[in-house]
């Protein structure tokens, strides 16, 4: 069979064809990995299938403002009652006094306070009050500012469909972030919180979700406290005087994923996270010193402190305890792919779930 010969002009055609198609495809590579992306706004109540780097993004810079306010009492009327999607603006100084916000956004359209970290809410004195206070809100956005010096830092009541990101929460009497009084679906994420615990260091927590069952008659007509769904993911906590994260009783199915944890200044408790909700899972965060475990779970009542899974946390614990100390068991598990170091009794009081 012969073989028919291509003529030298189809062979320049050809290649011709060739280098255009690559010019075109390197083009295309080119424009989409120098293309910015524009990150999403946090999704509160939906987190990732495994929390962390798969949950929403956490935006790092403020909307455009629809109002700007340099005074404490600019803020105070700002937060009174403002429109769904108003966007409130901090500008640098301190604002001192005790701020609360009330009102609803709407699902595409939160009310958002936002400023950077030159923006400082102080509430004066670490013996009372919250700093910032949302109370029967939903769909609000807390984001970039600093909170110091009052009891509590920031406190949710009743506030659904929130989210509260990359705050810096400093110098509380109290607890530094907390979410009570049926606060569900909402989004703690990115924020740095230092020394917590100034006036009473028994109530010194980085974050806490929910209500003690002793206080259900005051807080929430005897009922348990259902602040349910929160996520809390990649927060970075020290210098508490009591847990990094306490989950109450009465609290189901949050997930705590990512955060960082270092345990030396705390005095009021023995672990950095202490879980006594059900439901919750507890993956990817990394923790460092602690005066006995690293992660705890605790039945305060039937039916609570179980159904927790632990996945993928790392514990250097450099104390006395497990890395995991289920108190009792039940139904809460601990999955193999956990580590603990330097926990004088081990990985956990029960054997790890391939």
């Amino acid at each position: 069979m012969r073989v028919r010969s291509v003529k030298p002009a189809a062979w320049i055609a050809l290649a011709s064809m060739l280098l255009v198609t690559l010019v075109v495809v390197f083009a295309v590579i080119s424009f989409q990995n120098t293309t910015p992306q524009t990150g999403t706004a946090p999704s509160p109540g939906q987190p990732g299938p495994s929390g962390g780097a798969s949950g929403p993004a956490v935006s790092a810079s403020c909307p455009a403002a629809t109002l700007t306010v340099a005074t404490s009492a600019e803020l105070t009327a700002a937060l009174a009652a403002p429109e769904p999607g108003a966007v409130i603006l901090l500008a640098d100084g301190v604002y001192v006094g005790n701020f609360v916000g009330t009102g609803a956004g709407a699902a595409g359209q939160p009310i958002t306070l936002c400023g950077g970290k030159g923006a400082v809410l102080d509430g004066g004195g670490k013996e009372d009050g919250y700093v910032l206070h949302l109370d029967r809100a939903s769909h609000w956005t807390l984001q970039g500012f600093t909170v110091r010096n009052g009891q509590k830092g920031v406190m949710l009541d009743g506030t659904t469909q929130s989210v509260v990101q990359g705050l810096t929460v400093e110098g509380t009497g109290d607890e530094a972030i907390h979410l009570r009084r049926f606060s569900s679906d909402n989004l703690v994420a990115g924020n740095t919180v230092t020394g917590a615990g100034l006036r009473k260091p028994k109530f010194g927590e980085g974050i806490y979700i929910g209500t003690a069952e002793s206080n259900w008659c005051d807080i929430t007509s005897c009922e348990p406290d259902k602040s349910d769904r929160n996520e809390i993911r990649e927060n970075t906590i020290s210098g508490t005087t009591a847990e990094s994260i306490d989950i109450k009783e009465g609290t189901s199915d949050g997930v705590l994923t990512g955060n960082s944890f270092e345990g030396s200044s705390i005095k009021e408790a023995d672990s950095w996270v202490d879980v006594k909700g059900k439901g919750w899972r507890i993956e990817r965060n990394t923790g460092k010193n602690s005066p006995l475990d690293g992660f705890q779970t605790h039945e305060i009542l039937d039916g609570w402190g179980t159904g927790n899974v632990f996945r993928e946390n790392t514990a250097e614990v450099n104390g006395p305890g497990f890395g995991y100390s289920l108190k009792p068991v039940r139904d809460n598990v601990v999955d193999c792919s956990n580590t603990a170091s330097r926990a004088e009794q081990g990985l956990s009081n029960l054997p790890c779930t391939n």
